[in-house]
């Protein structure tokens, strides 16, 4: 039986949630981007996505950055998106990529992660209906504590949390606060189709 304000089903349906949280993740890592660009354009900022990493760029001096600088292929005006493309790229093949090849393999990674996080929103929402409280709106919060706030900066793609002002990190919240809303109402609209 289907709860209609939630979408979540007492008896979850895996395969439906995961579809119905593809779905909301990707419309949702469309719709952030957008809102980012949105927002870069009314403060005059400069014009990235994926989150506070990309707009302060600067190598950190740990992590897969510092691998990345030993080798001589790291760029601090890359942001985490496209230096993780780039080692990537760099660790299977050994060539760095162009800077075009960055961006576009930074947005596919960037896609790629917003899916794959509304995947695992899909698939828990079928079984416990807390997961969608706050309309998702907490689970965008929590995307970017663990991602941007947490394992970004552990990993070497960007400097610490405390390196960039408080503004980035607004910036970075707002847009995760976006994903995480319409992650849910896309993941809920589909899933009451399904």
């Amino acid at each position: 039986m289907k709860n209609k304000q939630t979408g979540a089903n007492r008896n979850g349906d895996v395969m439906k949630g995961l579809a119905a949280g593809i779905v909301g993740g990707l419309v949702a890592a469309v719709a952030m981007n957008q809102f980012q660009k949105l927002l870069c354009k009314l403060t005059n900022s400069d014009e990235r996505a994926h989150g506070a990493q990309s707009l302060q760029q600067g190598s950190p001096r740990h992590g897969i950055a510092r691998e990345l600088e030993k080798r001589g292929k790291d760029d601090a005006e890359d942001d985490a998106a496209g230096r993780l493309a780039n080692a990537v790229s760099v660790g299977i093949s050994g060539r760095e990529l162009t800077e075009k090849e960055k961006e576009v393999g930074g947005t596919a990674l960037h896609y790629a992660y917003g899916i794959s996080m509304g995947a695992v929103y899909g698939a828990a929402a079928e079984f416990s209906s807390e997961v969608t409280v706050g309309a998702g709106i907490p689970f965008g919060a929590l995307i970017w504590i663990g991602a941007d706030e947490g394992v970004v900066p552990l990993l070497g793609l960007s400097k610490a949390p405390t390196e960039y002002p408080l503004s980035i990190h607004a910036y970075a919240l707002a847009s995760h606060l976006v994903y995480g809303l319409t992650t849910e109402t896309v993941r809920r609209t589909v899933r009451n189709i399904l």
